[in-house]
């Protein structure tokens, strides 16, 4: 049985050099902001930083006192389970038989037999996917 929850992430386009991501996530150490999830990659000679943080208004209150401008909330759902083979494969059928396209993924083996996931579908989809996936939802920010 998978556990499918509904969060909101954020994003911020910083220079693609050496050293933002360490500044950056050792900023939201510092001030005690813990991530679910974190992503990076390049995205036009920039580099595009994904934060799924725990607490939506933590992580906020951190990124304005940094001084940095987030683009957000939008929505993901993080998905943990047991691997096996076809683990991620059921959970995107559910959204394939609701005619709802995944816009975006990414998955993986988190030890001990299991796995973790991060899926984004389009904004008017998202109350129809959590529906389909039978998501629970994370805390929001204020």
């Amino acid at each position: 049985m998978n556990e499918v929850r509904l969060g909101e992430y954020f994003y911020l386009q910083v220079p693609e050099r050496p050293g933002e991501g360490a500044r950056i996530l050792s900023s939201l150490k510092d001030a005690g902001v813990n991530l679910l999830a974190f992503s990076g990659f390049p995205a036009a000679r920039r580099a595009q930083l994904d934060f799924i943080p725990e607490d939506a208004s933590a992580f906020r209150a951190a990124a304005k006192k940094a001084g940095w401008k987030l683009v957000g909330p939008k929505r993901v759902f993080l998905i943990a389970g047991e691997d096996h083979p076809g683990a991620l494969a059921e959970v995107v059928q559910k959204l394939a038989d609701a005619k709802i396209n995944v816009t975006a993924t990414q998955a993986v083996v988190a030890g001990a037999g299991r796995f973790g996931a991060l899926l984004w579908v389009a904004p008017h989809d998202v109350r129809r996917a959590a529906e389909a996936l039978g998501a629970s939802a994370v805390k929001r920010a204020a």
